[in-house]
């Protein structure tokens, strides 16, 4: 067996026969970056990401530039990337005047972001925990009125920062509230990386007892503590197939300092292929593209796949 064959697959029972794959890298990734990306880097980022074979691809956010200036080139970017076949590109909106850019431009899929803890979303929204949860309900009625897919993020799922853990049934409380006011999907987020697969997998059994079902759930690590890939074969086995991920293990969270990277696209995809889970990604058109990125930031990527594959991508 050639290096190219590799990872061998072996398949483990228990395990859903095709895993989606939610990039976040050209938005979580890039907007944690110290220097903006040039509009051009970021729309060949994309492209470059859909010929890997990814089909949803967080393109960006539409907050004030005041908040996040990495991408204050919202509009621009998703006029330039809009037109690509067969790819979701969903863009994340902080309120009504956020969704109201990304409609005027034809987004058809949106998120909100929201908090599991008062302290966090007192840092990251300005509000409490409730009042946060009241300003997305108009967003996600006049969203779902437009027919648009609407994603809800909760994050400090598994810890917070200033809090500590967080109670599961405070958890459950706002996952409930963003599926009665009509999010189509949660993604779950473990925003400082201190999750474990116990923790995960009681998570989820709450969630489908207050009637969430699996199907509807997607799960967003962290690797602070190198968890990540475990913590995301324990949902795989609880049913889960939508994972979040990002190209090159970009990414942290500009209002939780203790945060690292998200889960490395490239680590992800090695694991699901050996366990012969079908993705429709070309790990090393991936790598590749992660490469290239690493090169327009000057700085190596943080996964452990990139690193070892990506000496026979330099040049791609």
């Amino acid at each position: 067996m050639t290096a190219e064959q590799l990872p061998m697959t072996v398949p483990a029972p228990g395990l859903p026969a095709r895993v989606r794959i939610h990039e976040v890298g050209a938005r979580d990734g890039l907007q944690n970056e110290k220097r903006t990306v040039p509009t051009e880097v970021k729309a060949e980022f994309i492209r470059r990401l859909a010929d890997a074979g990814l089909t949803t691809i967080e393109a960006t956010s539409f907050v004030h530039p005041e908040w996040v200036p990495q991408l204050a080139d919202a509009e621009r970017l998703f006029r330039t990337v809009s037109g690509l076949p067969g790819v979701a590109l969903p863009v994340l909106v902080p309120n009504r005047r956020g969704l109201e850019r990304a409609l005027a431009l034809g987004a058809d899929r949106i998120a909100v972001f929201a908090s599991a803890t008062e302290s966090f979303a007192k840092a990251n929204l300005n509000r409490t925990l409730d009042e946060s949860l009241a300003v997305f309900e108009p967003v996600v009625r006049q969203a779902k009125d437009q027919g648009v897919h609407v994603r809800g993020y909760v994050s400090m799922c598994f810890g917070d920062p200033w809090e500590g853990a967080v109670p599961l049934h405070q958890v459950a409380r706002v996952c409930t509230a963003l599926r009665d006011m009509g999010c189509d999907e949660l993604s779950l987020g473990d925003t400082i990386g201190v999750a474990t697969p116990g923790h995960v997998l009681e998570l989820l059994s709450l969630l489908n007892e207050r009637h969430v079902p699996t199907d509807v759930i997607g799960v967003h690590f962290h690797d602070t503590y190198g968890q990540a890939l475990a913590n995301t074969l324990a949902a795989l086995q609880h049913g889960v197939t939508t994972v979040d991920a990002s190209a090159g293990g970009l990414g942290g969270c500009p209002y939780a300092k203790s945060a690292t990277g998200n889960l490395a696209t490239e680590d992800l995809v090695w694991m699901l292929h050996g366990l012969g889970i079908e993705t429709g990604v070309d790990l090393g058109r991936l790598t590749a593209t992660s490469v290239w990125m690493a090169a327009h930031l000057d700085r190596p990527s943080p996964s452990r796949t990139v690193r070892a594959l990506g000496k026979t991508h330099k040049d791609q």
